[in-house]
This record gives C-alpha cells, structure tokens and sequence, in this order.
C-alpha cells in the first residue's frame, strides 16, 4: 500500500529532517510506499507576473527535496493563473517547465490535478501537458474536480463532464485520485460511476496506483476511505474479468 502527503498538514516541515526522517522511518518499518506529495499554497504556476511565478516556482524546490528524502516519485501541483485561458496557459507551461526541469535533476516528476479553473477543463489541462513536452511533466486526473467556475452564493455554474476530462487526462497521467463524496446501499458512489470512470483508466494502460479521497460528511474520514476502497476493489474485479 501506499500514501500520498498532502504539504498543508506539515505546511512548516518541508525542510525539518528530524521530522522527515521519522516520517520516512515509520513508512519504512510499516512496508508503506510514499508515493507524492501534494502542494498548495505555494503560488501559482501559471501567474501570469513573470516575478510571482518564478516565486512560486522556487517555492516548490523545497517540496521536490523533501520527496525526494520521503522516497516519492513526484509531487503534486496546480496550475492556476488569472487572465485569459490563453493569457494562463502560456504562464502556466513557463512555470511547469521550470519546475519540472528543476525536478527532472532530482529524479521527481512534476504532475498536475484538474483543481478548479482552467485547469478544471480536461482539454485546457491536455494542451498544457502538451505544450511543456517533458517526460517527467503529466497530470493526475481527480473523479471530482471539475467545477471551472464557482461562487459561494450559487455553488458550481459550470462543470466540464467528469468523464471526458479525466479521458482528456489520462495519456499524460502519473497518478489518479478517485473523488468519493456518497454511496448508496449498495456501495455505489452516487455521483460517479466508478465503473465507467476505471474503464477510461483501465483502456488508458494505466497501471500505477489509485489515491483515495473521501470528501463526504456522511461517513467519519476513515469509513469513507475504506467504502471508496472497497468500491475500487470490486470495480477492480469486475475489469478484470472482462
């Protein structure tokens, strides 16, 4: 099995070795992978301000080391920007390249999740795969994030289709987070069809490991998880018989 960090729950630890090295430690006697690291709140990669996004660009130098001393293969990161989309594509290429040469040296791939805006938009996200062309440069496809315009008074007013966006994303996929919110008695999650949805990853030839995330408010944390992986699991049989 495997885990994937998310930076916010150890947002000062990034550089603290003695932490790290417990970290490491304890993934080690347990048998458990480290697989990635998700970053936020380090800047955006597709600013648009050439200053600011070579800030956030250094920003996550320190995040591809700490992977790197974890044993991950990557880090996660976003590539939000505001302007226009072409105006934030072209930012955003600049700030992945830049970083993914960065961590290409240490042997860490840079990837990229559908995580609101532009980036929400499987076809946006593709073209700035594309654009980058660095091997070491992919996405990781999220079951749920695909609400490209959002506002606290009236909740998502635009969604790309969730199939085609993680169809979109998945050539250039490292990684996939299969988004979990309900379930009905059955075990089916109720906004996603988990079948449908493992197809696309199955036919794409992927065959690296599948993140959990449980955002529900039914099920404690832990339920959630384990009823998503459940789910994943008999999905996963029913694949694999066909």
């Amino acid at each position: 099995e495997a885990v994937e960090y998310v930076n916010q729950f150890f947002k000062d630890k990034a550089e603290d070795q003695a932490y790290l090295s417990q970290l490491k430690q304890v993934c080690d006697d347990l048998g458990v992978v480290s697989n990635l690291i998700m970053i936020d709140g380090e800047g955006h990669l597709g600013h648009t301000d050439d200053a600011e996004r070579l800030k956030a660009v250094e920003n996550h130098y320190k995040w591809v080391q700490a992977a790197k001393f974890l044993g991950c293969f990557a880090i996660r990161v976003n590539a939000a920007g505001e302007g226009t989309a072409e105006e934030v594509k072209a930012a955003a290429v600049d700030g992945l390249g830049r970083l993914s040469e960065y961590a290409a040296k240490e042997g860490l791939s840079v990837i990229v999740e559908n995580h609101g805006g532009y980036s929400s938009n499987g076809k946006w996200m593709a073209s700035v795969i594309e654009s980058v062309n660095m091997d070491n440069c992919g996405t990781l496809p999220d079951f749920g994030n695909f609400c490209i315009q959002y506002s606290q008074e009236e909740g998502c007013t635009e969604m790309y289709d969730r199939y085609q966006g993680v169809k979109e994303l998945m050539p250039y996929a490292k990684a996939v987070s299969a988004k979990s919110h309900d379930f009905d008695e059955q075990g089916n999650e109720i906004h996603t069809d988990y079948r449908k949805m493992m197809q696309i990853v199955k036919d794409a030839g992927y065959t690296g490991y599948v993140g959990i995330e449980y955002e529900g408010s039914k099920l404690s944390e832990t339920e959630g998880i384990i009823a998503t992986k459940k789910l994943l699991e008999k999905v996963g049989r029913e694949l694999s018989s066909t």
